[in-house]
């Protein structure tokens, strides 16, 4: 069985985790997270953790044990502190500006591109070549920043697009003659 699945899951004050047949939802100050219940997986909550065990002794169960705890534990961070991803912009003449819960770019391209934020998640551009992403859902803040990249990926020569703010860019050599 996976060990980070034998951990529990410490749900702080203010946290309110409601276990149903088919369902875990999760309530907090940043919002509220449902995710659909594993029949591999057992459930239960006493004095404020939440433990995870395997429903048998497959392998699959013992596999799903881990992520479903580690997806519940996503939720409760997500509902109390929340997730953020960082973009920077990188070329001449590149630049964001959040508009709300719109996005507009431009970045190399003849029209403006502009990108509608899903609910849950905000955006916000502290200086015009960087994007900061936030919301409650873990998965939905990755998301949304892998399309936001996709937009202008990173090109190997020059390094210009769209780049996550930790991410490396190997630079290739131009052909030599």
């Amino acid at each position: 069985m996976s060990r980070i699945g034998k951990m529990p899951v410490t749900v702080p004050a203010g946290v309110d985790v409601s276990i149903k047949d088919d369902q875990i939802s999760v309530k907090g100050s940043g919002g509220v997270l449902q995710l659909a219940q594993n029949a591999l997986v057992k459930v239960t909550s006493d004095a404020g953790k939440l433990s995870f065990t395997p429903a048998n002794e497959s392998r699959a169960a013992g596999a799903m044990t881990g992520t479903m705890r580690q997806l519940v534990n996503n939720m409760v961070v997500g509902v109390t502190a929340g997730f953020e991803k960082k973009l920077s912009l990188v070329g001449v003449g590149y630049k964001a500006q959040a508009q709300g819960a719109k996005l507009n770019l431009t970045v190399g391209y003849s029209h403006p591109v502009n990108k509608d934020m899903p609910a849950g998640i905000t955006v916000a551009t502290p200086t015009p070549t960087e994007i900061v992403i936030k919301g409650a859902d873990r998965q939905r803040v990755g998301q949304v920043a892998a399309e936001i990249r996709a937009i202008r990926p990173p090109e190997p020569y020059k390094g210009k697009g769209i780049r996550y703010s930790d991410e490396k860019i190997t630079i290739k050599e131009t052909k030599k003659k």
